[in-house]
């Protein structure tokens, strides 16, 4: 059973939505219905981790800081 939903939403994000609908060829409202339909599945996404992958946990030390790295680019480019 379809139900009427109205929706405030920014006129731009409409048209790119509206954009995007026709060339995937479908309607708006299944592109949005889809969507939620995804949104809100229980357990549809469970992601499992590979051993190899869990292994290679920590091995990459963390990032610098944005500034310091923006830093460390302009000083290896330069």
């Amino acid at each position: 059973m379809n139900t009427k939903l109205t929706l405030n939403l920014n006129k731009r994000v409409i048209e790119s939505a509206k954009e995007y609908a026709k060339e995937k060829s479908i309607s708006l409202s299944k592109l949005i219905e889809s969507y939620l339909n995804s949104l809100t599945k229980k357990g549809s996404r469970k992601v499992t981790v590979s051993p190899l992958v869990e292994s290679l946990t920590g091995i990459i030390p963390a990032q610098l800081e944005n500034d310091d790295f923006y830093d460390y680019l302009r000083k290896k480019h330069s």
